[in-house]
């Protein structure tokens, strides 16, 4: 391998297939390989400017005719929550955030597999198994961490001594870079779901992204038309990545 490909990335572009998001559409990604060789201000570059991170992967849609995936993040410090949000403070009191390095566990693949089978039995993600579970937690050349959701017991102190025993009810894979914090993958128990564990993660990070005097939390893709990705655009205010540049949308 010459200097030149040790220290720049190469990008390649997948085959086209059917769109996970928008029914009739293909889809087709440009990535390239994240590896210990490449400056790591390059690849913290690559993932503030569209790129997604899927284990040593960088990626970012490619697609023909269709512009609808949109890099998103959050102002941080501009953010308030809205009424419905600061709600949820008070219904998950009783949840405790803990940010620990990423390590695949047994309890957190089972909590994964009901994630998976209740809400996305159908979707590419529905196939993996402990292993690709594992890879994707912990195979990572940058800074990476979780954050483990979990549920205090009734009847037990302020101060507890081992949060770690109590039940599991949510995880967020994030990745830390140089002006924020980036979402890369999260999931919870969908027996929760009065709870809106989704969102409570998303603001649980918009005040730990906020602590760390960091200006953004980045969500991924907004994409326009899609049901699932909807949810995104209530952290507001965001900017949009445009041939411009980020911009406020």
């Amino acid at each position: 391998m010459s200097e030149h490909q040790k220290h720049f990335p190469e990008f390649y572009v997948t085959a086209p297939q059917a769109c996970p998001y928008l029914p009739g559409k293909q889809e087709r990604k440009l990535f390239t390989h994240l590896t210990h060789e490449k400056p790591p201000a390059l690849i913290d570059n690559l993932l503030k400017g569209g790129f997604r991170r899927s284990q040593n992967i960088a990626y970012m849609p490619y697609c023909e005719g269709c512009q609808a995936c949109v890099s998103s993040r959050v102002v941080v410090d501009d953010f308030e929550a809205g009424r419905s949000m600061r709600k949820l403070a008070g219904l998950n009191n009783d949840i405790v955030a803990r940010r620990i390095p990423p390590s695949p566990t047994s309890e957190q693949y089972a909590l994964f597999r009901r994630y998976i089978d209740s809400r996305h039995s159908s979707g590419g993600m529905a196939d993996m198994d402990v292993l690709d579970y594992a890879m994707m937690i912990e195979d990572s050349i940058i800074d990476t961490f979780l954050t483990e959701y979990r549920l205090k017991p009734a009847g037990i102190s302020a101060k507890p001594t081992k949060p770690e025993k109590w039940p599991l009810v949510g995880l967020a894979l994030c990745d830390r870079l140089s002006d924020g914090i980036s979402m890369v993958y999260s999931f919870y128990d969908p027996d929760c779901g009065a709870r809106s564990l989704g969102t409570h993660m998303i603001l649980d990070h918009l005040a730990y992204t906020r602590m760390l005097g960091l200006p953004f939390l980045y969500l991924g893709y907004w994409i326009e038309g899609s049901r699932k990705m909807a949810y995104k655009k209530r952290f507001q205010p965001q900017e949009h990545l445009t041939g411009n540049g980020w911009v406020k949308a």
